[in-house]
């Protein structure tokens, strides 16, 4: 196996309106697509060729099957514990004119243990979702799965840092120990420091053999076992920036795993994340059939 991801395997519901009316109907766009951190990284590392298996916890309900069926048409072996007694993992976004609210119910994907997990990962890469390793319920399966990776690169996402706050820094770098790769934003990165910028970037390299510190549409900046390397993008029309920094994850493990340079995997890397925040898709978008190719409806007999 070349990439292994670890963690969120949920279903994303976007909401856009102009305004909305309590205890009233509006108008609206609503989306429903796939999401969790770790299946949108393994989605991406498959499009690029990588050979990728997914571990993470659903229910046993209409959205996890279809995210198994998902995942399996995108080239990604769903290694998915089914959770009898909690249904899939819904985030529901709204966005209303200058607001955005979130409301996240993580399900099956809240209950995620070691057991869900074989006893190793072996890949070239494992990446484990740092949503697993700092929520308190999962982060045992967290911690196990970088326990028990055996891999050259073992990578951890920080995630959220709000959650890094709670969950304390000392503890999250004491969960880590094994991890060989840390993949964060800037903002992650001061509050795993208390430093920020460039200062946050070498206080960071200095734990860990690779950092990738990503910054939006700035591209980013990778500690190579001290070799720095900086990759500007060109900019975008932003449309919605979700899941573009699990694309990132997903292309550079993937890229690395294969062979490709330090300096061209975070390119890749920077590309992939930009086509997602560019789209309002969290994976990568498939070719609409066109008119002539749409199927008639008529029966046949």
């Amino acid at each position: 196996m070349d990439v292994v991801t670890v963690g969120d395997v949920m279903i994303d519901v976007r909401v856009d309106s102009d305004g909305l009316e309590e205890g009233g109907d509006v108008h609206g766009r609503v989306l429903v697509r796939p999401g969790g951190s770790a299946a949108n990284a393994a989605v991406w590392a498959a499009e690029v060729g990588a050979r990728v298996r997914v571990h993470g916890r659903i229910g046993s309900d209409v959205a996890g099957a279809l995210l198994r069926e998902e995942l399996i048409s995108r080239g990604v072996e769903p290694a998915l514990a089914i959770d009898p007694a909690a249904n899939t993992g819904t985030m529901l976004v709204v966005h209303e004119p200058r607001e955005r609210s979130m409301v996240a119910d993580r399900g099956a994907a809240g209950r995620l243990s070691p057991e869900d997990l074989p006893g190793r990962l072996d890949a070239g890469a494992v990446l484990v979702s740092g949503y697993s390793l700092l929520f308190e319920p999962t982060s045992a399966a967290g911690v196990a799965a970088l326990e028990r990776a055996h891999a050259r690169f073992v990578a951890v996402d920080a995630a959220s840092w709000p959650m890094i706050r709670s969950f304390g820094v000392d503890r999250f770098f004491e969960s880590c120990e094994r991890a060989t790769m840390l993949l964060a934003n800037a903002r992650e990165a001061e509050e795993l420091t208390g430093l920020r910028g460039d200062d946050a970037f070498d206080e960071l390299a200095r734990r860990f053999p690779v950092v990738c510190l990503k910054l939006g549409d700035e591209g980013a900046l990778m500690s190579w076992e001290g070799l720095v390397i900086r990759n500007t993008t060109d900019a975008v029309r932003e449309k919605d920036p979700t899941g573009a920094g699990d694309a990132f994850n997903g292309v550079l493990l993937a890229s690395l795993v294969a062979g490709r340079s330090p300096g061209d995997a975070i390119a890749a890397a920077c590309r992939a994340g930009a086509r997602v925040a560019a789209s309002f898709e969290t994976w990568p978008e498939r070719r609409r059939p066109t008119e002539a190719e749409q199927p008639s409806g008529r029966w046949r007999r």
